[in-house]
């Protein structure tokens, strides 16, 4: 999709503060954090929102790629929390699908 901001990401056209990346993913420092780690982990295809998509490698890929972030960054044994949002009313802002991984701070729920 040649106007979305992750496709020119991936595509290296726009490059992101990266913390991972290999053939199928990318991951970046969100530029907006809501916590003091605040990763977004992308496919680097297009897939619009989370009901567009059947792939389970790559949806199994994408988490254990949040995974192996959290244990690299020294937080996985604390805690972390990792988001996806789907469509307007699940939050969704980008229309790429992303996983947001959110660390180093109580995570509490209902947020507030």
């Amino acid at each position: 999709m040649s106007d979305c901001l992750f496709c020119k990401m991936a595509k290296g056209e726009i490059t992101p503060s990266i913390v991972f990346e290999d053939d199928d993913i990318l991951a970046f420092n969100d530029i907006a954090p809501q916590a003091p780690i605040h990763i977004l982990i992308i496919p680097k295809k297009h897939i619009s929102t989370l009901n567009e998509t059947d792939d389970t490698l790559l949806l199994g890929k994408l988490m254990q790629t949040a995974t192996q972030l959290a244990k690299k960054l020294g937080v996985a044994d604390a805690g972390y929390r990792t988001v996806i949002n789907c469509n307007e009313s699940g939050g969704q802002a980008v229309y790429h699908l992303h996983i947001h991984l959110l660390a180093g701070r109580q995570m509490l729920w209902p947020p507030g």
